[in-house]
């Protein structure tokens, strides 16, 4: 039986971050969206952990419910700590998820992270000055059910791998306590097919998650488990999480990596964004950094070099007997395509509550046929629905911070507005 789940999600207390993100209303978006195990998020912070206490209620298996609600998802504590620190000369921003069985161990990470001289009441991911490693130690000491896994580890700024402060290899950031960490979280920017053109992650599970700011974006990215009922609980998901066992773990749903925010180098100020084979052809400084051929500035080097800076397989590498990705586009961008309207209008947003009420946002986008989905919405958005099934995209990669573009589907519907027959 199909189990998703997306466990790295922000609260109302995180920067940024949508004031409609408290439980009940995750709750309500996560069944929206299909989403069977959602994260917490922020449970660090004093006043999300006590809305926690106070709107949650443990189940026995490690996993918590909203109170008196029978549609209730399962909600799985987790949290993320942002960690600044120097390390081997280098200043180091690395962001971790943490993932906890049960609010008694949630209330010793706290303990722990304070005794570290870390305050955790001014963000719900709060930044604290203790090395990764450290963090990690932590964790493992309140409970050895716990879980860390580096999150977005390609992401320039915040990422294990990222180009401006992380690491080469695990093992240089975590040293002897390498082995505890078992899984990577790939980021929007980056899929599955690019970790395995390095072969030292091969034995890494590479999970995917939202990193959700608002409500709609919860579920941008998730894991796909095959799980019976009677087997959905936090000792069994991490058991997976750990072994990487494909019988249970049968993908993770990806954005278009190039949709990411940090797929391609570039300067957002000079509207600069290059490919990695263009970036390798500008001048650098001293400090051997690309220069904006614009302005002069040091690029952010994106997730694609990166990966091509660490990778010993070629492009086109085929990964054996591991946990595929498979690619979709989120309904609301696909919906604004079809109206040619922005994402945040409202004829966009009462479309997108008026299809989900109707079915999950991921059985929309990848199981129902064609026939159900004309019964359910306009011509315009099922044709767009189903050209993001055949994975023929034209997208326009994202840099420096901004989104990339799916611009096909705005050709595909001029187009089937000229010559309906091309799309029958």
């Amino acid at each position: 039986m199909r189990k998703i789940i997306d466990f790295e999600i922000h609260s109302k207390y995180s920067r940024a971050c949508s004031p409609q993100l408290d439980l009940p209303n995750i709750g309500t978006w996560a069944n929206r969206k299909g989403i069977d195990v959602v994260g917490t998020g922020d449970f660090t912070h004093p006043k999300w952990l006590a809305e926690i206490k106070r709107d949650l209620v443990e189940t026995g298996n490690g996993l918590l419910k909203l109170k008196d609600n029978p549609n209730s998802p399962y909600f799985m504590l987790s949290a993320e700590v942002s960690s600044i620190y120097s390390h081997n000369g280098k200043t180091r921003r690395i962001h971790n998820i943490i993932l906890a069985p049960s609010i008694a161990v949630v209330e010793k990470i706290i303990a722990g992270l304070e005794k570290r001289g870390a305050k955790l009441g001014s963000d719900g991911r709060p930044i604290v000055g203790i090395p990764s490693k450290e963090v990690l130690k932590i964790v493992l000491e309140a409970s050895e059910k716990c879980m860390l896994i580096p999150a977005h580890v390609w992401t320039p700024y915040f990422g294990l791998f990222g180009s401006m402060s992380g690491y080469d290899s695990v093992e240089e950031c975590f040293e002897e306590m390498s082995e505890h960490i078992y899984a990577l979280e790939t980021g929007l920017s980056a899929d599955p097919e690019m970790f395995r053109r390095i072969p030292r992650l091969d034995k890494y599970t590479l999970v995917s998650c939202s990193d959700a700011h608002s409500l709609p974006r919860i579920g941008r990215e998730c894991n796909v488990f095959d799980l019976e009922d009677d087997e959905v609980s936090y000792d069994e998901i991490t058991r997976i999480f750990k072994t990487g066992d494909r019988k249970k773990f049968k993908y993770t749903l990806e954005y278009y990596p190039e949709e990411g925010r940090y797929h391609y180098d570039g300067h957002a100020d000079c509207n600069i964004s290059l490919h990695p084979k263009e970036t390798a052809k500008l001048p650098k400084n001293k400090k051997g950094q690309a220069l904006c051929p614009k302005c002069g500035t040091p690029l952010t080097i994106g997730v694609f070099s990166r990966t091509e800076q660490l990778a010993e397989r070629a492009e086109n590498y085929v990964a054996k007997n591991t946990i595929p990705g498979k690619h979709f586009v989120v309904l609301e961008e696909i919906i604004a395509a079809g109206f040619g309207k922005a994402v945040s209008s409202k004829k966009v947003q009462d479309e997108y509550v008026r299809m989900t009420e109707q079915a999950k946002e991921i059985d929309i986008l990848l199981e129902l046929t064609e026939e159900q989905l004309k019964k359910m919405t306009g011509d315009e958005t099922v044709a767009a629905i189903m050209k993001m099934r055949s994975g023929k995209l034209d997208i326009v990669p994202g840099y420096d911070g901004k989104y990339g573009k799916v611009s096909l589907f705005e050709a595909i519907i001029k187009q089937k507005k000229q010559a309906p027959t091309l799309f029958e």
